[in-house]
Parts: structure tokens; sequence; C-alpha cells
């Protein structure tokens, strides 16, 4: 999805979490609660682009009130 905007995935976890590291510690090895990790999975389901697949292997949740993006 970053890719597919042109943006980072810094800019990414800032639009769902207001802060920018949540997916730099998951690849330096963090794990999240499932608690956050669910709240990452309904934003991404409300605001997946239309023009891009969503990942096969990802089953899509349905959508939550979460807020969307701007």
């Amino acid at each position: 999805m970053a890719a597919h905007q042109g943006v980072t995935h810094f800019a990414i976890s800032m639009r769902i979490f207001g802060k920018g590291d949540f997916f730099k510690g998951l690849i330096d090895g963090r794990d999240c609660r499932t608690k956050t990790a669910s709240r990452a999975l309904s934003w991404f389901a409300l605001n997946w682009p239309n023009d891009l697949e969503w990942p096969r292997e990802i089953p899509r949740p349905k959508v939550k009130a979460v807020r969307r993006a701007s």
C-alpha cells in the first residue's frame, strides 16, 4: 500500500496510529498486542485503495467503525 501510494511505511503508521514507528518496530523484531494488530487490519480494510488488489494470503475483515485517513 505504501509503495502504491508513493509514501513510506512511516506515513502509513502515522495515518493509523498517529506515530510513525509501528512498522519499524515490527521490522526490528518487536511484537504488538492483538488489539493493536486488529486496529491496523481494520484500518487497512477501510482504507485499502480500490485499484490495488488486497493480499490474497490475508483474509479481508469486515469493516468496523475506524477513523478513515484524510
